[in-house]
C-alpha cells in the first residue's frame, strides 16, 4: 500500500502538468476494465449498456488526445518561430565568420607550405643533388656570385647539352665580379682566404690573380657556348661589388650557396623566397656592367681557342687582358673556361 501511495505521489506532479493526458490515460484504463467485466453487471441489457459506455469513453479519450496535441502544437509554435527567425537572422553573420576562418586557414596553410619548401642543405652531396634537380628540363638560369666556377664546370655545359638534345631555346643570365677591377678581385680573394687558406674543391688556393682569371674564364665560356648553340640567349654582367652568396635560380627552384661546401638553402618556385630571389637577380644584373655578347659574331673561337683568339676577343669587348699576362696565363684562362673542375665533385 505504501508503495502504491508513493508511486501516486511521484506521478501527481506530472498529472497536474498534463491533466488532459492524465484524464485520457485514466479513461483508457477504465474502458479496458469495462470491456472485460461480465455483461450481467450492467442489468438486463448489460451488453448494450457496456458497449455504449465503452464507445462514449473512447470518444472522450480521442477528444482529450486531440486537445493535448493541439495544446502542444500551440506551445511549440512560438518556440520554433523564435528558433527559426533567430537562426535565419544570424545566418549571414555566421557565414561571414565561416569565410573568415576559411581564409585564415588557407593563409596559414600557404605559409606553412612555403616554410616547408625552404630547406637547408647540410652536405656537398645534397647541394650537388639540389643543383642537379634545378637543371632538370629548365629553360632559364640566373646566377649571381663570385667568379662562376660551377657555372662553367657543370651548369652551362649540361644545360646547353640538354637544350640541344630537346632542340629548345635556353636563357642564361650571369653576374660575376669584374676581372678588370683589381679592388673587387682582391676583396673577393681576401674573403675566400679568410675562410680557409687551404686549396678549395678545385685544388687551388685563392689570390687576386686567380679571381681575375676565373672571371675571365666565365666570360670566355659564355662566348664559346653562344657560338656553338644558336638557341642560347646569354647575358653576362660584371659587378664592382662582391657578394658572399651564390644564387642559382632555374624554372623549378632556387639554390643559394655560401663558401662552406656543406651549407646551402633551396626553395621551390612559387614560394616567397624564390620570387624575391628572382627579383633580386634581375635588378642586380641591370646595374652590372654588361659584356657585349653580340661580339660573338665577329670574334670566332676555335674548339680549342688559341692564345691569339682569346686575346682578340677580350680586346673587342672592352675587357682586355692584363699586359703582364703571357701565353701561359692565356692558356690557363682557356682551360678554366672549358675544363673547369666541379667544386662539389665528391667522387
Amino acid at each position: 500500500m505504501r508503495r502504491f501511495i508513493a508511486a501516486v505521489k511521484r506521478a501527481a506532479p506530472w498529472a497536474a502538468q498534463n491533466a488532459d493526458g492524465a484524464i485520457a490515460l485514466g479513461l483508457a484504463v477504465l474502458v479496458g476494465v469495462l470491456g472485460i467485466l461480465p455483461d450481467e453487471l450492467f442489468g438486463r441489457n448489460g451488453a448494450q449498456v457496456q458497449n455504449q459506455l465503452v464507445s462514449a469513453a473512447t470518444l472522450v479519450i480521442l477528444a482529450l488526445v486531440a486537445t493535448a496535441l493541439l495544446r502542444d502544437r500551440v506551445r511549440q509554435a512560438p518556440v520554433e518561430e523564435t528558433i527559426t527567425s533567430g537562426a535565419l537572422s544570424q545566418l549571414p553573420v555566421r557565414l561571414a565568420r565561416l569565410e573568415e576562418i576559411e581564409s585564415l586557414v588557407d593563409g596559414t596553410r600557404r605559409a606553412l607550405d612555403q616554410l616547408q619548401l625552404v630547406r637547408i642543405l647540410a652536405s656537398s652531396r645534397e647541394i650537388a643533388q639540389a643543383l642537379a634537380e634545378a637543371r632538370r628540363e629548365t629553360s632559364t638560369w640566373s646566377f649571381k656570385g663570385g667568379t662562376g666556377t660551377y657555372i662553367r664546370a657543370v651548369t652551362l655545359p649540361q644545360c646547353v647539352a640538354a637544350a640541344r638534345r630537346d632542340k629548345r631555346d635556353l636563357t642564361f643570365r650571369i653576374e660575376i665580379i669584374d676581372p678588370a677591377n683589381p679592388e673587387v678581385c682582391e676583396a673577393y680573394a681576401h674573403y675566400r682566404r679568410s675562410l680557409s687558406d687551404q686549396p678549395d674543391g678545385t685544388g687551388e688556393r685563392w689570390s687576386a690573380d686567380r679571381a681575375r682569371k676565373e672571371s675571365y674564364a666565365t666570360i670566355l665560356a659564355a662566348f664559346w657556348y653562344r657560338q656553338r648553340y644558336s638557341l642560347l640567349d646569354i647575358r653576362v654582367g660584371l659587378s664592382a661589388a662582391m657578394t658572399t652568396f651564390r644564387w642559382d635560380l632555374s624554372d623549378s627552384r632556387m639554390v643559394m650557396t655560401v663558401e662552406d661546401p656543406n651549407r646551402a638553402m633551396t626553395a621551390l618556385s612559387g614560394t616567397f623566397f624564390y620570387e624575391s630571389a628572382k627579383t633580386e637577380l634581375r635588378l642586380s644584373l641591370e646595374q652590372a656592367r654588361p659584356v657585349p655578347l653580340e661580339a660573338y659574331k665577329t670574334a670566332w673561337l676555335s674548339d680549342e681557342p688559341t692564345v691569339e683568339e682569346v686575346q682578340e676577343l677580350f680586346e673587342r669587348i672592352g675587357v682586355p687582358l692584363p699586359k703582364s699576362y703571357d701565353e701561359r696565363d692565356v692558356v690557363a684562362i682557356a682551360r678554366k673556361a672549358l675544363r673547369a673542375k666541379d667544386p662539389y665533385d665528391i667522387g
